[in-house]
């Protein structure tokens, strides 16, 4: 059983209720974390004020000592990490892993961001310098996801500490236990106050870290209508805010596609981490003239796939990750039948009694969906493919851009002019023959309605710094009156 504390000013700090973690996939309770609340953010919040000066003159190369500490100790317990977090979120194993080890990677590269973040020099006048200086935000606030709290989290803390900020971070309250675990990492590797974690609703915690007049940037990963509130309190203080939000990734298969290599993507696309992606490939622009034979092969491929606990070896896809997430997924798919889809596999509950204590959904394929079902809108964040027929290249790029999300999309074509395809499509990242994926080296993030501003790659550095700019006169100045 893990219980953690909260990691305020280079110490714990207990409370007297908790929050307990539980199994999607066999409703038992593995751990419990404190509850904080708003005074516990506060502290936190003043905290990392007092800590923000001196970490922000550390030198680079200290920062960048610890960052490495930090990735050293995730890479050493990897694989207990991997299966509590497969445990906490239900995600499968394999899937779990990945992250943990993404996570140690974008430790890695920010170490070595460290001391590479530089300003310019501003061509002007002989008798003038004018110089810039990316200088960090302050106190920065991270709000972190349940579906990917590592990935998510870590990306934007890794970031800002790089860059001398000092972090605050809230936990997922469905999936707080391996952030608290990276949290330890953090609080032995760094001066007291520089990274603080706080547990507890996001009503609290999370209202209290984007109301503070003290917070001097915000990240927040989550739904867009969340992410509309984060905006407007970070108005009141002209707070500076990087959101990622939700996301209807379309994936295009055009008629010159390699189609078995498609199915797989687009598989691995909509069901890894039971669809609960905020890139999932969950509608499938297909050419009408390989519908067909596409179809075949994705129907083919996701009845093979095994659900089960996501820390078992041999499970392929876990849990949504609560009941209440399983009815509304299931609500969709009742509502697009009934709107006139037709449903090609899954669709309902496994009838395996060893599942019937998870909030498993089964992977689910609906066929005839068009853009104004529900279904082909909105985001279901669960594992339901809609199938989409479009008669040209021309209509599926219509269709993909005709959405308020604008996160990813991925186009399957072995065409030649795959980039320049790519160039018509209004997304924040565009997959060609792969589905969307991240890379520590590589900028994150969407367009529209699915957010504002760059995490990840070299951009992450920009997002936690602001341009500072320096002019000096080398020439006595002129009377200014006469």
């Amino acid at each position: 059983m893990y219980s953690y504390d909260l990691f305020i000013d280079g110490g714990t700090r207990s409370t007297a209720d908790g929050i307990d973690v539980t199994n999607p996939a066999t409703g038992g309770r593995i751990g419990r974390v404190a509850r904080g609340d708003a005074s516990d953010a506060e502290d936190a919040i003043a905290a990392a004020s007092r800590a923000a000066d001196g970490w922000e003159r550390t030198a680079p190369a200290d920062r960048e000592r610890a960052l490495r500490t930090v990735a050293d100790r995730i890479e050493a317990d990897a694989d207990a990490i991997a299966t509590l977090l497969a445990e906490e979120t239900g995600k499968c194993l394999a899937t779990a892993e990945g992250e943990v080890a993404e996570t140690a990677a974008q430790f890695r590269f920010y170490a070595g961001v460290a001391d590479k973040v530089r300003g310019d020099t501003v061509p002007t006048a002989e008798h003038r310098l004018n110089y810039t200086r990316r200088v960090p935000y302050g106190v920065t606030a991270h709000i972190i996801p349940w579906n990917y709290p590592l990935l998510l989290g870590t990306r934007g803390i890794a970031a800002a500490l790089a860059t001398g900020n000092t972090a605050v971070a809230k936990p997922p309250t469905h999936a707080p236990l391996t952030t608290m675990w990276i949290g330890e990492y953090l609080l032995e590797a760094l001066p007291a106050g520089v990274a603080n974690v706080v547990p507890g609703p996001g009503s609290e915690v999370g209202a209290a870290l984007t109301t503070d007049a003290a917070v001097d940037a915000i990240t927040f990963t989550g739904s867009t209508d969340v992410g509309r509130g984060v905006l407007e309190d970070a108005a009141e203080h002209i707070t500076h805010v990087d959101v990622e939000l939700g996301g209807k990734s379309p994936a295009i298969v055009l008629p010159d596609a390699d189609l078995e290599n498609a199915a797989r993507g687009i598989v691995a696309g909509i069901f890894s981490n039971a669809g609960q992606n905020c890139v999932a490939t969950s509608r499938c622009l297909v050419h009408e003239s390989v519908h067909d034979d596409l179809v075949a092969k994705l129907v083919s491929k996701t009845e093979r796939i095994t659900l089960g606990p996501g820390a078992d070896p041999g499970t392929d896809m876990g849990p949504v990750i609560s009941e209440s997430a399983r009815e509304e997924v299931l609500g969709y798919v009742d509502g697009a039948l009934e709107d006139g889809a037709t449903l090609l596999t899954g669709g309902g509950v496994p009838d395996d009694p060893a599942l019937a204590d998870g909030t498993f959904v089964e992977p689910t394929i609906l066929d005839g969906v068009d853009t104004e079902m529900a279904v082909g809108r909105e985001e279901i964040f669960g594992p339901v493919l809609s199938v989409i027929p479009v008669g040209s290249t021309d209509e599926a790029i219509t269709v993909a851009n005709d959405s308020p999300y604008a996160l990813a999309a991925a186009l399957w074509t072995e065409g030649l002019d795959a980039t320049r395809l790519a160039r018509r499509l209004d997304h924040g990242l565009v997959a060609i023959n792969t589905y969307p994926v991240s890379m520590p080296q590589s900028p994150w993030g969407g367009n529209k309605e699915s957010g504002l501003g760059r995490e990840g790659g070299l951009e992450g550095a920009e997002a936690f710094t602001t341009v500072d700019s320096v002019v000096v006169e080398f020439d006595e100045l002129a009377e200014p009156y006469r």
